[in-house]
């Protein structure tokens, strides 16, 4: 597991046709190291901050795999972060990476918090009504680490595992949980008693459970 491509980048005005949108989303690709802190990637930012970001979502991964499922449906390549991810990863997939695990990057540890949750600024930059339901459907969400120890990483840098989590609940398990919350209050519990799962799924999870 690697991270392909690393990429950052601010708030900025969006325009696509005549609707334009403050967005973080649109990112760059860095060649050299980078400094994660607890908010994430020095030179990155979120316009969004009730949804977006903070210690719990300081970095948005994006599998490389799925890349090729997505062009195939829209008919053309992806950029560079078409996901608005972070890192693009390479062997690290919702299937593979579970809520809690722990890996050292470049001179960091991150901790995998919970699935990405595709939002209608993904829709508005791709221009593609009814995206969000396609991402939801496919399973091919990303996911989101926060950063347990401060250090520089890089492009091509290795995602060493240090600790799987025992309850081994991949972010694809923890999605389907979460669409499912209504139905599935023993899967809610499951997750709940991870302690590394981010705040606000906390949150809104245990509102299923009292």
């Amino acid at each position: 597991m690697k991270i392909l491509s690393l990429q950052i980048g601010m708030p900025e005005t969006v325009k696509v046709g005549s609707k334009s949108k403050a967005t973080g989303f649109c990112k760059r690709p860095v060649a050299g190291p980078v400094h994660l802190g607890p908010e994430g990637p020095a030179g990155n930012g979120v316009a969004d901050t009730k949804h977006h970001g903070g210690v719990d979502k300081a970095i948005c991964c994006y599998p490389h795999e799925h890349y090729a499922y997505w062009e195939a449906r829209v008919g053309r390549p992806l950029p560079a972060a078409a996901f608005g991810e972070n890192f693009t990863t390479e062997g690290a997939t919702e299937e593979t990476v579970h809520i809690g695990d722990r890996f050292r990057v470049g001179s960091a540890v991150v901790e995998v918090t919970q699935p990405r949750q595709p939002c209608s600024t993904l829709a508005f930059v791709w221009d593609r009504k009814g995206l969000v339901k396609e991402v939801e459907e496919s399973g091919f969400t990303g996911f989101y680490l926060r950063v347990v120890e401060e250090g520089e990483v890089q492009a091509g840098d290795e995602l060493e595992l240090l600790t799987a989590h025992p309850a081994a609940i991949s972010v694809a398990e923890a999605y389907r949980i979460h669409r499912g919350r209504k139905r599935d209050p023993a899967g809610v519990r499951r997750l709940l008693a991870v302690a590394a799962l981010s705040a606000a799924w906390r949150e809104e999870l245990e509102e299923h459970v009292r």
